[in-house]
């Protein structure tokens, strides 16, 4: 299961982040995963929740996850289409000379953090 480490490697992003902007806790990270990233968002969430009770910056911190599409060009038609549904081969004009142009990739979108106390004299 590979989603423990993409979920240590979201949580060095977040402490460097953390650290270059002094914060203290992080409350909610959204996550931006391509449908066919390779990592399953179920076990991504499952990884996530054993993980942020061992990191004290995140131990409240909620992860969503947003869906990116996979879509697919094709060479010859120049026409795109649904990846999941149709793989390798263009629905228009049936070419294999096709290529993923979204749907692969993972990255963070929004950190969210709490509000600043006053502090009262």
């Amino acid at each position: 299961m590979h989603e423990l480490g993409v979920t240590f490697k979201i949580i060095d992003d977040l402490k460097e982040v953390a650290n270059e902007n002094e914060l203290v806790e992080i409350q909610k990270v959204v996550i931006c995963l391509g449908e066919v990233s390779t990592v399953i968002p179920e076990y991504l969430h499952d990884c996530w929740k054993w993980a942020r009770k061992r990191e004290p910056l995140l131990e409240n911190c909620e992860l969503e996850i947003e869906p990116i599409k996979a879509i697919t060009m094709c060479g010859d038609c120049k026409k795109t289409y649904e990846t999941v549904k149709y793989a390798k081969i263009c629905p228009y004009c049936k070419s294999e000379n096709t290529w993923l142009v979204s749907g692969n990739q993972m990255m963070i979108k929004e950190i969210e953090v709490p509000e600043p106390q006053e502090q009262s004299m």
